[in-house]
């Protein structure tokens, strides 16, 4: 993979750690470019998750399947990671499906890859505390505004969290992962 081209990742990285040129080589060698056509499946719940992708450009949406209904749980973008995050960790089935809503071009990282990132180089250890603490700050505002806010405060919060990106996702998504009805979230939106 040429340098260029995994620029805009090593960037990522170096806003939480220092990148040596030796853990350079050492990502360069263990990722993988894979692009995904819209709508297509990126991680089925069925199967244990052993990849983490990096997204260059796109969007994809995590979910889950409750009697029937497809309820959407987040909404990773631009420079952000995405994968079944309790799959990928435990190496165990987890409840999540990943989709495609654009097409979208990814970075690639096996789980074994990154264990032998953690284990040889242990500014990788202090990344993923770091980028996952940014992550569990966003999840547990999530659970707060869906706890405790109205469906209009759900709406404001989720334009805040998606702020870049709330446009491009489907209403009838949007209005899965607020928890409320597409009719209510029409009723909100045609209020503003």
């Amino acid at each position: 993979m040429a340098l260029e081209t995994i620029a805009s990742l090593f960037q990522h990285f170096e806003k939480y750690i220092s990148l040596s040129g030796e853990l350079k080589d050492a990502l360069q060698a263990r990722i993988t470019s894979v692009s995904f056509k819209k709508g297509e499946l990126v991680h089925d719940a069925d199967k244990v998750c052993t990849r983490s992708y990096f997204i260059q450009r796109g969007l994809f949406r995590a979910y889950f399947v409750r009697d029937g209904k497809q309820i959407s749980e987040f909404f990773p973008a631009e420079n952000e990671w995405s994968n079944s995050p309790k799959s990928f960790m435990t190496r165990q089935k987890d409840v999540y499906y990943i989709d495609a809503l654009e097409a979208t071009d990814t970075f690639c990282l096996q789980v074994d890859d990154l264990v032998y990132l953690f284990e040889h180089f242990p500014e990788m250890e202090r990344y993923a505390r770091l980028s996952m603490g940014t992550v569990f700050g966003h999840l547990m505002e999530r659970v707060t505004s869906l706890r405790f806010n109205s469906a209009k405060e759900k709406y404001a919060h989720f334009l805040q969290t998606y702020h870049d990106i709330h446009h491009r996702i489907p209403l009838g998504m949007v209005a899965s992962y607020l928890g409320i009805s597409q009719e209510t979230l029409s009723r909100i939106r045609g209020r503003k």
